[in-house]
């Protein structure tokens, strides 16, 4: 099997004999002066070795074009057309034309049904095809066009808005499928293939690198994920050209396996302009096998909420490297914390595996079942722990209510907040309701660490507040540039708690 550095590193050694041929021929050419003019007279020409790895990687995207484009289809949709509010035949524009002489350009026929396309490719040779959720969504119709040309029905097995995944069946016969790899095994700078059907075109295959993982869109896709707990955001991006109609694509490497599903690209105009991304296969395949066994995602919860690790986090909880999660807040019957997870954990692998970051972090206990033991390893203020956590499965999450504003705040202005007494129905187990947040200063400090209106503060460096007056004691005694351990029930949503480490201005 070709190695992809290899080559690119035997490409490079082309480009360089290439412009060193260029020298030469400029010096033949009579555009170099002086006593080197006489010397530089020939060119030299890359050898056959030297073009072979440029060769040998045009053939390696043949083959993998060849070999996976039979289990990649265009998917056509069509959606009943929303009927809007508007002007009925019985009205007359202003000088007595009917309805659809009133405006310049042809009115849509509300009978006409909305048609859309995309991409999928085939799992399995019994007609299982996975796509984006965006894709099928609130199809009445789905077309599936093979390779072959042979257009076939398709049934909706199931879709989950939150990783974009969907699954579809046709029945066709004994059909080519995809080979799955792992997406936890792709290195960035790695060759990729994308292959789709963009803009109508017809099956395209593109070709470029792993540029980054783990990229998070701020819900780019515009799907029902937006503000929802268990919303995975953890894409592979990709500068091989993705454009429209590319959706549900599959990512392929050098080995022609699936190691993502083309989900978005990042433009202003709606084509590519340079970046792609694509649902790791790890997650989505775990999610496909869910929405054919179940119908439905059976999503597994840890019971734990996160925050990434910052440079303040680390000087508190005492890191080795900024990195991992640090557990806030807990569900009811957390498996986290029935393992022994407390707050202000810091988790740093899932099952031997590194934790970077939040969204990988997701992702890795996305990718198992409920019901399955993981193993998470801990940083409690620079001690190492090793716990193992039983998955339980993750209810739907409700909406969040908002805290009213209340009177007057005292300002703590090394902060750049206002305090005012809780409400002494928010005491909690201890009896102490602390001091809520009305009054944050844009630029202030506790702004810049995302600290909002409505924050209930418990704690200041693990001592309890009891009440303004405290809470300004605790913070004035902190010298500029310490860092402050605030643990805090945030606002949005309603009842999470935490700890945010925040730095002094100097």
């Amino acid at each position: 099997m070709l190695d992809p550095v290899r080559a690119k590193l035997k490409i490079v050694g082309v480009t360089a004999g290439a412009f060193a041929g260029g020298l030469l021929l400029a010096s033949g050419l009579g555009w170099t002066t002086g006593s080197h003019a006489a010397v530089l007279q020939t060119t030299a020409q890359p050898s056959r070795s030297d073009v072979r790895p440029v060769q040998e990687l045009s053939q390696a995207f043949i083959a993998i074009a060849e070999a996976v484009t039979p289990a990649v289809v265009a998917i056509e949709t069509e959606r009943a057309r929303e009927q809007r509010a508007g002007p009925t035949r019985e009205k007359q524009g202003p000088r007595g034309q009917p309805p659809e002489e009133w405006f310049p350009f042809p009115m849509p026929d509300p009978n006409t049904p909305q048609e859309a396309s995309g991409s999928g490719f085939l799992l399995s040779a019994d007609g299982y095809i996975m796509t984006n959720n965006h894709v099928v969504a609130d199809a009445d119709l789905i077309t599936v066009i093979l390779q072959d040309n042979r257009q076939l029905k398709a049934r909706l097995v199931g879709r989950d808005p939150l990783t974009d995944v969907a699954v579809i069946k046709v029945e066709g016969g004994r059909l080519p499928a995809v080979r799955i790899g792992r997406s936890d095994d792709t290195k960035i700078g790695e060759w990729v293939l994308a292959i789709g059907n963009p803009l109508e075109l017809g099956t395209t295959v593109t070709a470029g690198i792993v540029s980054a993982k783990g990229r998070g869109l701020n819900n780019l896709l515009g799907t029902a994920a937006g503000g929802n707990r268990w919303a995975i955001e953890d894409f592979i991006q990709t500068d091989a050209p993705i454009n429209p109609g590319n959706s549900g694509g599959p990512l392929i490497n050098l080995r022609g396996e699936v190691v993502g599903i083309n989900s978005a690209i990042a433009s202003p105009t709606g084509f590519y302009s340079g970046y792609g991304f694509a649902v790791p296969i790890d997650l989505a395949h775990r999610i496909a096998d869910d929405l054919i066994r179940y119908g439905r995602v059976r999503r597994p919860a840890l019971g734990v909420s996160v925050t990434p690790v910052s440079p303040e986090d680390a000087e508190v909880f005492k890191l080795e490297r900024i990195e991992g999660v640090v557990a806030q807040d807990f569900q009811p019957q957390s498996a986290a914390r029935a393992a022994g997870v407390q707050q202000g954990d810091v988790i740093v692998a899932v099952n031997g595996q590194r934790v970077e970051r939040v969204g990988q972090f997701q992702r890795l206990i996305a990718s198992r079942q409920p019901g399955e033991t993981v193993t998470l390893d801990v940083v409690r203020f620079g001690e190492r722990r090793r716990v193992q956590a039983r998955l339980a499965e993750a209810p739907d999450a409700g909406p969040a209510p908002r805290v009213a504003r209340r009177e007057t705040p005292a300002t703590t202005p090394r902060l750049g907040i206002g305090v005012v007494p809780a409400p002494a129905q928010q005491a909690g187990a201890r009896g102490n309701p602390g001091v809520v947040i009305n009054e944050v200063e844009p630029a202030g400090a506790a702004a810049r660490y995302g600290i909002r209106k409505g924050t209930r503060i418990l704690a200041v460096d693990g001592q309890e507040v009891r009440d303004v007056a405290g809470f300004r004691r605790l913070v004035e005694r902190k010298r500029p540039g310490q860092v402050v351990s605030l643990r805090v029930v945030t606002a949005e949503p309603a009842g999470e708690g935490g700890i945010v480490n925040v730095r002094l201005p100097d």
